[in-house]
């Protein structure tokens, strides 16, 4: 598999999984929008006003989910895929004697061809040991000798 196609993979992987958040954030803020609209017609009293207050924090707490989904796509915009270098980068695929990783945003596991990785921030405590390594760099991380086998 050439690199190229691995980088446009694991972009494409995290992609979906912001789109997914973001599907279910909106689903959640519909939801409750609509909760919040019925709890206006229907409800009286103390148990109005512990209703809509609950639906109000739900609100809040969708809506700085969304604020994050909005800057990892800020993030991943910035990667770009066809750059290749020989130091670790936003948007690089590190091989470790430990683990794969694409330098990327917090989206977990990604399995492409038979092989796994795992999306990373930058600001992931991982994420800061890798960046700028290059090839044959060694570091701890969680007591672990971690030696840098490629960088794509």
């Amino acid at each position: 598999m050439l690199q190229k196609e691995i980088k446009k993979e694991l972009y494409k992987q995290c992609q979906n999984f912001v789109n997914n958040r973001l599907q279910t954030v909106q689903d959640i803020i519909s939801s409750n929008q609509k909760a919040l609209q019925s709890e206006t017609k229907s409800s009286a009293g103390d148990k109005h006003e512990t209703g809509r207050a609950m639906l109000q924090l739900e609100m809040e707490k969708a809506g700085q989910q969304l604020l994050g989904i909005t800057q990892m796509k800020e993030v991943l915009a910035k990667i770009d895929d066809s750059k290749n270098s020989n130091i670790a980068h936003l948007g690089s695929v590190i091989e470790t004697n430990i683990a794969n990783y694409f330098l990327s945003i917090s989206a977990g596991k990604l399995i492409f061809n038979n092989k796994i990785f795992y999306a990373i921030s930058v600001s992931s405590p991982i994420g800061k040991h890798l960046l700028g390594k290059t090839i044959s760099d060694v570091f701890t991380f969680n007591g672990n000798q971690v030696q840098i086998k490629s960088i794509q």
